[in-house]
């Protein structure tokens, strides 16, 4: 039975210190991280084998985020007894999109709750999710809570509100982000950002998604798009990608491979 233990602990280490490595060479070709912030992603991998390429950590502005789907898979890991949501109904107004969600965490059958709340309105959501306040705020409310069950520090990702720069390595200073189209100097995020945190939120393909969008605009490139379908491209994408995802990517998937000349 010992000697059963031992080998657990020791695949269990062996686990950590590999998901650990992983973690650090993704962050690396991804990112200009400093040493702080690879120490940060070391630590939060050993305690709570957080993985980037599922998607559970993200890098923005520098610091570093938990998603949902991250938590999710904590709280199954540690094999969570149940979650429970409900609409706070006294804070809410539908005429104006506002949401108000209580969501409790238990951790087992006889843990103490852990209670979060999350709320949103069209204030405090990005464009691409207008209409999906609702959703959004018991998002919110369900990652506040198992933050609290599960000691997580970081803030969630599905918490913040709208932001300008999707990453840490972002040069404000390049001219072409200032002569760009797609460009916005009204503290709204550019278009191509946008549609890079889309890619990088759903794990898409961002030629297939390119060509996508060519076709979408009706135009020989993204680039030639004017910036009315740009932005209605990104809208539809998020839609997409929310509502059916295995569908989108097999649409992206049929740009793989250019159409055969018909005789």
């Amino acid at each position: 039975m010992c000697a059963e233990k031992r080998l657990e602990g020791a695949g269990y280490k062996s686990h950590r210190k590999a998901l650990t490595l992983q973690n650090i060479r993704l962050a690396r070709r991804s990112w200009a991280i400093s040493v702080d912030q690879v120490r940060s992603l070391k630590a939060l991998t050993q305690e709570f084998q957080l993985s980037l390429t599922l998607g559970d950590l993200r890098l923005l502005d520098g610091k570093w985020y938990v998603t949902h789907s991250g938590l999710i898979r904590l709280a199954r890991r540690n094999r969570c007894a149940g979650i429970q949501t409900r609409l706070v109904q006294q804070f809410c107004d539908p005429d104006s999109s506002r949401w108000v969600f209580c969501a409790t965490v238990f951790k087992s059958r006889l843990s103490k709750r852990f209670v979060g709340y999350g709320d949103a309105d069209p204030s405090n959501v990005s464009t691409l999710v207008h209409g999906a306040e609702m959703r959004i705020a018991e998002t919110r409310a369900v990652n506040r809570a198992l933050r609290k069950a599960y000691g997580i520090g970081l803030c969630s990702v599905e918490e913040l509100g709208p932001f300008s720069s999707n990453s840490g390595h972002r040069r404000d200073n390049d001219p072409s982000a200032k002569n760009s189209s797609n460009g916005s100097n009204n503290g709204q995020p550019r278009l191509r950002d946008q549609l890079c945190l889309l890619i990088r939120r759903h794990n898409l393909n961002p030629t297939l998604v390119k060509a996508y969008a060519a076709d979408f605009c009706g135009t020989p490139s993204l680039k030639e798009a004017n910036r009315d379908l740009v932005q209605s491209f990104i809208s539809h994408l998020a839609e997409c990608a929310k509502e059916d995802k295995d569908m989108l990517i097999c649409r992206l998937n049929s740009y793989a491979h250019p159409a055969e000349a018909k005789s």
